[in-house]
């Protein structure tokens, strides 16, 4: 579950070199970017669910904290917490 500065997103684009479209649950659509960490070891497609941690900085901007698997979209489908 996402914490304070957390947010729920669907990946709508994969851009390339570790930078995908997102459209947050909070109504923006920001640029996220894979961490290394993620990079080759999560594979990321379109239209998965991922918790974003958006910029400090520069609001238009997050980083991809995790994906999760269809089973648990679905769960968090069920429960209300995303649409």
């Amino acid at each position: 579950m996402p914490n304070n500065d957390q947010v729920f997103a669907t990946v709508t684009n994969i851009l390339g070199g570790g930078r995908v479209r997102l459209q947050c649950e909070d109504g923006k659509e920001r640029m996220g970017r894979i961490p290394g960490r993620m990079r080759f070891r999560v594979w990321i497609n379109e239209n998965d669910v991922v918790l974003a941690e958006p910029w400090d900085w520069q609001d238009e901007k997050a980083d991809i904290e995790w994906r999760y698997d269809s089973q648990d979209a679905d769960q968090l489908r069920r429960e209300g917490h995303i649409d």
